[in-house]
């Protein structure tokens, strides 16, 4: 008969203790946990401040925006003036702030984003292939927004439109340009104050190629 080597308990149940001491050490755990968590808390944190910070940005930049196009509307109205109250309105809220403004004017409400008149012989809803039309803003071409740059005059309708670029506070790494700016718009539609007699439209006739 073959003798079977022989058999060491109290190794085995050293071993089964290490085993057991080492299954309940729980040192260094925390820092494991830290490392699963941190980054998705961060992300929150982030995208937090981003929220938090575009929604006020957005709320001064509305307020400025009216307060501007108010100012605008007045006789003697300085559009740069009014630009450069917005700028100061919100520069204090985003960091490295671009504005890009434009008016629009129109001689009433009901002339916004209207095409000038012209005879739509085939009926596709563009002025081509000769035919006719009034032009009514007088720049030598049909238009489908009958609108004049700029602020219009007494009593003429203007809508004041401002895009405002800017750094967020907490900037994402290896994001490219386009993704690490933020770009808020703002408008508002005034009605020019009646300081004279309004010049409306001084048309000619036209015809498309």
């Amino acid at each position: 008969m073959r003798k079977l080597p022989f058999f060491n308990r109290s190794a085995v149940d050293h071993g089964n203790a290490a085993a057991r001491a080492l299954a309940g050490d729980e040192q260094g755990v925390t820092a494991v946990e830290f490392a699963i968590v941190a980054p998705t808390f961060l992300l929150l944190l982030i995208g937090t401040i981003d929220i938090g910070q575009m929604v006020y940005a957005q709320s001064v930049l509305n307020g400025a925006v009216q307060t501007a196009a108010r100012d605008a509307s007045l006789e003697g109205g300085d559009t740069d003036a009014a630009d450069a109250l917005v700028l100061e309105r919100i520069v204090g809220i985003m960091p490295g702030v671009e504005l890009n403004t434009s008016r629009t004017s129109y001689y009433d409400f009901a002339d916004i984003e209207r095409a000038e008149q012209w005879n739509d012989a085939d009926d596709n809803g563009i002025c081509n292939d000769g035919e006719a039309f009034v032009d009514e803003n007088r720049n030598g071409e049909w238009d489908d927004d009958v609108g004049v740059s700029g602020n219009g005059g007494a009593n003429d309708v203007v809508i004041y439109n401002v895009d405002a670029t800017y750094e967020p506070l907490i900037k994402v790494p290896f994001l490219s340009q386009q993704l690490s700016t933020r770009t808020l718009s703002s408008s508002a539609i005034k009605k020019n104050q009646p300081f004279a007699n309004q010049s409306g439209y001084s048309s000619e006739a036209g015809t498309c190629s």
